[in-house]
């Protein structure tokens, strides 16, 4: 009776926070079919639209260490609420302003809903804590919630790609707000805190230290795109600063006892390809988002490429590539289970690569994107599902969450890099009108064909280094061997 009445406790909790998983898929899909018109609203050029996607995924890159951190602290529900407050204050400003800078500022702000999945599987686990089958019960949570996530982007992306061909900009910004208010308001009233918070001393030198090191980065990239940039040393010089301030980072994170980031699981030989496998990925499912977005609803009768899709017709293509990345998700413990986990690994790395270099030679139809969205979608899918997993089980029994949390932040940064580097590609060689007269705000087609193949290599590159991970990584047998001594 108690183990019952405990389950649905949790089952309650468990589906509240689904719903704030809904509204973060809702989020990640709504807004993808409609960024050529805000590229039009803002008065910006198509390839200045990765930058917001690049400030909102630096942002992010910094949020998720220090919100997890603080969640162990002083509460899960707590951090929850918090970046719940600040994301929906920043979507509240989108439909209120069409200066560049202000909606730049806004947008990366919305950022900090992705520490809302982090916090809520740490949440259920602190709840879960003592009930038999912690860990199973908590991967059906988590299972639960990345299913409402994927359901919420797929409406997100129908549902805005539709509203955007009937009603004003202003109008469609506002939706996703009003469903961020209600999400805060459910978390407040239907999740209880974690109990016993940890406490202790926040890292505040290790995140002073990166955030530095990634600001002179991104802002030295972003320098580089300013007409001459590339031939201006100074904006080299930013960019290479940026990479030098990692060092002190990584030299305070081995000295410290309580660090924001281990740093020393980078050198295991099973974790350090996944990290690694894990920033290469965050280049495609991450970066590629606003340019596969903006080519789509490039008009070919202008520019002699693109779709030149509705807004709804490029939702369709983002649905039926979230359909196609749930269905590789559930693949994967089957296949796994038939091969093994590293090898089904490097097969969803090989199917992500191929599926963007198909962008080359096929990219004219709607049916070729489709076809090659569907080929990307199986193999990220599975990543998506299989990294979080094989890091947790190739780390040390004491280490799973801050493995587990790691893929998630080095997958964002990856992210972040690429829209910045994607946005010189599309920068590069402004398209023209058909025409030749004047000149237009549509990406270069050069450009489009730099991020296929960045994506396309960085992918494979990915399966090439996960054949260095030793062979028993991932296994039942991995997780026992170092359970072991603990136990």
């Amino acid at each position: 009776m108690t183990r019952t009445r405990t389950l649905g406790t949790l089952a309650v909790v468990v589906g509240f926070l689904a719903f704030v998983e809904f509204t973060s898929g809702v989020l990640q899909g709504y807004y993808t079919p409609m960024l050529t018109d805000i590229a039009r609203h803002l008065g910006i050029h198509d390839a200045d639209v990765n930058w917001l996607e690049g400030a909102q995924l630096m942002l992010s890159a910094l949020v998720v260490p220090a919100f997890a951190k603080l969640g162990d602290m002083v509460g899960h529900k707590r951090m929850l609420l918090i970046s719940t407050a600040l994301t929906a204050a920043a979507a509240l400003v989108l439909p209120f302003t069409d200066s560049f800078g202000v909606f730049l500022a806004a947008w990366a702000l919305m950022g900090f809903y992705v520490v809302w999945l982090p916090l809520e599987i740490a949440l259920i686990w602190s709840r879960s804590r003592r009930m038999e089958g912690r860990s199973s019960i908590t991967a059906k949570a988590a299972g639960l919630l990345v299913a409402a996530l994927e359901g919420g982007a797929i409406i997100g992306a129908l549902v805005g790609g539709a509203l955007i061909d009937v009603l004003p900009l202003t109008v469609v910004l506002l939706v996703p707000a009003v469903l961020i208010v209600v999400c805060f308001f459910v978390i407040l009233f239907g999740v209880k805190e974690s109990p016993d918070p940890t406490g202790g001393v926040f890292d505040t030198v290790g995140l002073v230290l990166i955030s530095l090191a990634l600001v002179c980065f991104t802002g030295g990239l972003s320098l580089l795109r300013l007409e001459g940039g590339l031939v201006n040393p100074w904006s080299w010089a930013v960019v290479v600063l940026g990479l030098l301030l990692v060092i002190p980072f990584v030299l305070w994170e081995l000295r410290c006892d309580d660090p924001l980031i281990d740093v020393r699981m980078f050198r295991s030989p099973a974790l350090g390809p996944v990290f690694l496998t894990a920033g290469l990925f965050g280049v495609s499912v991450l970066g590629a988002q606003a340019p596969l977005s903006t080519f789509a609803r490039t008009d070919p009768d202008t520019y002699g490429y693109g779709l030149g899709t509705t807004g709804f017709a490029t939702s369709l293509i983002i649905g039926i590539y979230l359909i196609a990345m749930i269905t590789g998700a559930l693949l994967f413990p089957t296949i796994a289970r038939r091969l093994t986990p590293r090898l089904t690994l490097m097969g969803a790395s090989v199917l992500v690569g191929v599926g963007f270099l198909l962008f080359l030679p096929f990219h004219a139809t709607y049916a070729q994107v489709i076809t090659n969205m569907v080929v990307v979608g199986l193999g990220s899918g599975a990543l998506v599902a299989a990294l979080p997993a094989a890091a947790a089980s190739a780390a040390p029994a004491t280490q799973t969450g801050v493995a587990t949390g790691l893929t998630n932040s080095v997958k964002t940064v990856g992210g972040a890099i690429a829209s910045c580097v994607f946005g010189i590609a599309l920068l590069n060689g402004v398209a023209s009108t058909a025409a030749g007269a004047s000149e237009g705000t549509a990406g270069s087609l050069a450009g489009y064909f730099t991020v296929w193949v960045v994506c396309g290599a960085t992918a494979l590159a990915a399966a090439v280094l996960l054949v260095f991970v030793p062979k028993a990584a991932f296994t039942d047998r991995s997780v026992e061997t170092e359970a072991a001594p603990a136990v």
